[in-house]
């Protein structure tokens, strides 16, 4: 669906010898995948198992469970198959740099955070509208966590310019944007968007908040990024930051005690001592180090799909091939 390019590396579509694309998938990939395949599965063999695996606000209580079993269920096709490519293809590319075991906390943190969005938005859209659609209506699906991978993408390649549907050229860091964007478009012409715009919506939210604030990099036990090419307002347009910074600053003094607005020194901080990992020069470089990471595995996975016939290329005639 997407391709990219940029002077030093590019995602572009291999030739034929390039089949290396569909191999090197994790294993933990192909697990969350299996799982997200037979619930489908068991969905069309048991629909009544939807009553208990899909997120129901009204019978969330007393059936708590589903605010984690919603976002591995899968009720339709196209469903299933566009949550399971992106999980196979996504997670090639992000679990490699975060770890398995950071990789799988994002996936269960993020899903259950989303679900408990989404949970809270229908109990209050149904008293402000009366319409008992919005506590019965099954709500499940791998998108939310979807939506929070592009913002892991955003935080690792901002700068990296993708072909979105081999159209129009944009950069990484407005993935999450676009995503957004085109689900709010979408909702005033599709009349499940109930179903599926909170989910998205919250995904993205809630893998922002974690990333901001909570991951901890494994080989270094830093926590958070703090930069400003994270921050909320650069899911925005230039025009739109200055008013929403202000605002984002509130939240960011609950998450950690200090404005992003403010002229000291920026940190992440919890009860006035910093947080490990909160300085905003080490957040830079490790995501440096992510690029680097992220090029030299491609350039590796260019050359073994080539047998060795790239001994001669250079690192960056190598990646121009990816």
């Amino acid at each position: 669906m997407m391709s990219s390019s940029s002077p030093s590396s590019s995602f572009q579509h291999q030739p034929p010898g390039g089949s290396n694309l569909f191999f090197g998938f994790t294993r933990l990939c192909k697990g969350l995948s299996v799982i997200l395949v037979g619930g489908y599965v068991l969905l069309q063999i048991f629909p009544s198992a939807s009553t208990y695996l899909a997120l129901i606000p009204a019978r969330t209580i007393p059936f708590a469970w589903n605010l984690i079993t919603s976002g591995y269920f899968e009720q339709s096709l196209p469903g299933v198959v566009i949550s399971t490519i992106g999980l196979l293809f996504v997670g090639k590319l992000l679990e490699p740099l975060w770890g398995s075991k950071e990789f799988l906390k994002f996936i269960f943190v993020v899903n259950f955070l989303t679900s408990i969005g989404v949970f809270v938005t229908a109990i209050t859209l149904y008293y402000i509208r009366r319409e008992e659609s919005y506590l019965y209506t099954p709500i499940s699906g791998f998108h939310g966590v979807l939506s929070g991978f592009l913002v892991g993408i955003k935080q690792i390649m901002p700068d990296q310019e993708l072909s979105l549907f081999f159209v129009a050229k944009i950069k990484a860091k407005w993935l999450p944007s676009v995503v957004v964007l085109i689900s709010v478009a979408a909702s005033f012409f599709m009349t499940d968007s109930p179903s599926y715009l909170p989910t998205i919506l919250f995904g993205i939210y809630m893998s922002w908040i974690y990333l901001r604030y909570f991951q901890r990099k494994p080989e270094t036990n830093l926590k958070g990024d703090p930069s400003d090419e994270f921050s909320f307002s650069s899911f925005f347009p230039e025009i739109l930051r200055p008013v929403l910074d202000p605002i984002a600053s509130l939240f960011d003094r609950m998450l950690c005690g200090k404005s992003e607005t403010s002229g000291e020194p920026r940190g992440h901080t919890l009860g006035g001592s910093p947080l490990p990992g909160s300085d905003p020069i080490e957040a830079s470089r490790r995501r440096e180090r992510g690029a680097r990471a992220l090029e030299e595995r491609l350039a590796a996975e260019k050359l073994s799909a080539s047998g060795g016939s790239g001994e001669g290329l250079s690192h960056e005639d190598a990646l121009e091939n990816v």
